[in-house]
């Protein structure tokens, strides 16, 4: 085999790092496409859009939009070659003849253009997962969002449509799930306004303690405080039970719960419960929304984790992917059960006796909005 030349001169040059695998795979296939057109009938289902480089992308669109030369001519002139190059240079301007012929010189092996066609689709599959999971973290945290649940589990809908069209192009194997170190969950930020949103539920709940039984979908885990979330599994506590509710049971219950209240006296404690404001619904979606978007803030830092290690196989990364996903399932279960719409009273009125029910449309849809507003 002919010395390897050096192509990292072509639209990468100047790049510090050195270029990675794919950027090797697409020269090669190139190169296989060159010396043997008619390998082009391996690389299916592969597109220009699949390729890394953008100077490899054009030569490959020309290689695909030309006819193939005669094999016989082909072996004798490079008139073919000329062509493919014409057509890619208004698109790739730094293309040129030098280029092609040392493309062909890199090739090892032309019969091996199906392979560097997976390993070129493999990494466009990293890539476009990748990038799905960049909108997903940046939507997460958009501050500008008028409905920021609602658009985040749009982008988690979007990156389960391109998982289910990955896991359909490549085959399973064993030991399938990724072994890359997971980056720990994305640290909740416990802002003083998120915090006081956290009190003022507390000390609604102990106030509307009928609410409370409504409110199944919020658990302590979506509190940012700790105290906090000990006191809302108190206030939960004595309401399941069917126990009075007031700043003084809820004193007691935490108690018997062994409750770290830090420097809080009991007195503090039950101040802390007894200044309600709004409705628990209103306070308990609005925690229920951050404890949501940071999940999906770590749900993204995973894939990204996955499409990173350049060791996970598309398959790993689907499987990595999916379960990474999972995990934001309950809390978006959780959030539809929260704000859904209840059904209006005409519509849960039964029917007259002996008279059928009237045919209606279908039930309604949980609504992805706005919080219900303060009482």
């Amino acid at each position: 085999m002919p010395p390897t030349p050096d192509l990292d001169e072509d639209d990468d040059l100047g790049r510090t790092p050195a270029p990675r695998p794919v950027h090797y795979a697409e020269q090669a296939l190139l190169g296989a496409l060159l010396l043997q057109p008619a390998r082009l009938a391996d690389t299916e289902p592969l597109i220009a859009q699949h390729f890394d480089s953008h100077t490899h992308a054009m030569l490959f669109t020309a290689i695909r939009t030309l006819p193939p030369p005669d094999p016989a001519d082909h072996a004798k002139d490079t008139a073919w070659l000329n062509t493919v190059l014409d057509h890619a240079r208004p698109h790739a301007p730094g293309v040129n003849a030098s280029y092609l012929h040392a493309l062909i010189q890199f090739c090892p092996k032309p019969q091996h253009a199906a392979a560097y066609a997976t390993m070129i689709r493999a990494d466009n599959a990293r890539r476009v997962l990748h990038g799905h999971a960049e909108r997903l973290a940046s939507t997460a945290t958009d501050p500008g969002l008028p409905n920021p649940v609602a658009a985040t589990l749009g982008m988690t809908d979007d990156i389960g449509r391109v998982l289910d069209s990955l896991a359909a192009q490549f085959s399973p194997h064993p030991g399938s799930f990724p072994r890359t170190p997971l980056p720990p969950d994305v640290p909740r930020q416990a802002r003083e306004e998120d915090l006081v949103d956290e009190r003022l539920l507390l000390a609604t709940a102990t106030a509307y303690p009928a609410d409370v039984e409504q409110m199944r979908w919020l658990t302590e885990t979506d509190f940012q405080l700790p105290l906090h979330a000990a006191l809302w599994q108190s206030i939960t506590a004595l309401v399941h039970r069917g126990d009075m509710v007031d700043p003084v049971t809820v004193l007691g219950e935490a108690q018997h719960r062994g409750v770290r209240t830090g420097s809080l006296t009991p007195k503090d404690l039950m101040a802390l419960v007894s200044t309600p404001a709004g409705s628990p619904e209103y306070w308990g979606e609005k925690i229920l929304q951050r404890a949501l978007l940071t999940r999906a803030q770590t749900v993204a830092a995973r894939i990204t984790a996955y499409t990173d290690d350049l060791a996970n196989t598309p398959h790993q990364i689907v499987t990595g992917s999916r379960r990474a996903l999972a995990d934001l399932n309950s809390l978006r279960t959780r959030w539809m059960r929260a704000t859904a719409v209840p059904p209006t009273p005409a519509e849960s009125r039964p029917a007259r006796h002996g008279q059928p029910p009237r045919a209606t449309g279908p039930p309604p849809q949980p609504a992805l909005t706005t919080p219900r507003a303060h009482r």
